[in-house]
């Protein structure tokens, strides 16, 4: 039986957005310090100082939840109920003062996302998703597009560099066979593909904080989100991801990936 996310966890998470969304706005195009990861991202005082506010909210209200962040680890990780937050997605994006980088705010239960925001608090637009709601942008509620053949979709994929030698062929072969592939977008365009202005995302080398948001908001405005596999998302994923509007496109993404 799906689970029902309570009303109060819907809410928490817009506040979880009204506290990293100033935060992040007052180092946009700033000279900002920018630090290199372990992994060669990079990150800046908003990552950090947003998902310190982020978390420092959980603690107070739900201090029994889980919480996995992107800057600062997990803590609580087998709890019933576990926060997956990204502060920054698409930190590159926000170093360069690029608009396309948005806050992620997943709520995972048992393992399994059931929520998710993506915040871009720049251009001050907020997709909410939930299990058993329709998606909103701002409030309103938003659908994907009818799309049933690859020769008419249009394609997003972040950078070439998160496919692997074994992935990048079989994404070429997908690229090379849909209408339009654009590269970039992050977090951004996923939420465009839930208002039905994008049909495909195909992504890889994704972290549980990078993807943990999108599945909620892409299903809940009438499309799917899954690994490359087919199999629904949970905190396990191989960190493949293709998200559709449709669903028989979704089908004919996954059988082209396939190989």
């Amino acid at each position: 039986m799906p689970v029902s996310v309570p009303a109060s966890y819907v809410a928490l998470a817009e506040r979880l957005a009204d506290a990293a969304g100033p935060v992040i706005a007052r180092h946009f195009r700033t000279r900002v310090e920018i630090d290199d990861k372990d992994d060669a991202s990079p990150v800046t005082i908003a990552d950090r100082q947003a998902e310190e506010r982020m978390r420092a909210i959980l603690e107070a209200e739900v201090p029994d939840h889980g919480i996995l962040g992107e800057e600062y680890g997990t803590v609580r990780a087998d709890a019933e109920w576990v926060w997956v937050l990204d502060p920054v997605d698409g930190t590159r994006a926000f170093i360069t003062g690029m608009p396309i980088f948005g806050t992620l705010i997943g709520l995972c239960h048992r393992g399994r996302p059931v929520l998710g925001i993506i915040d871009q608090p720049i251009l001050r637009e907020r997709w909410l998703g939930y299990a058993g709601a329709q998606s909103t942008l701002n409030g309103r509620p938003i659908a994907t597009r009818a799309c049933t053949s690859l020769a008419n979709a249009y394609l997003y994929s972040t950078a070439p560099a998160m496919f692997t030698d074994s992935l990048a062929p079989r994404h070429e072969k997908l690229a090379r066979v849909v209408k339009n592939l654009r590269w970039g977008g992050d977090c951004y365009a996923y939420g465009l593909c839930a208002l039905g202005h994008v049909d495909l995302v195909v992504e890889a080398s994704l972290k549980q904080y990078d993807y943990a948001a999108l599945g909620p908001v892409i299903e809940g405005a009438g499309g799917v989100c899954t690994d490359w596999a087919g199999k629904p998302l949970d905190l396990d994923s191989d960190g493949t991801i293709v998200a559709a509007g449709d669903r028989r496109l979704h089908a004919l993404a996954l059988e082209t990936l396939a190989g």
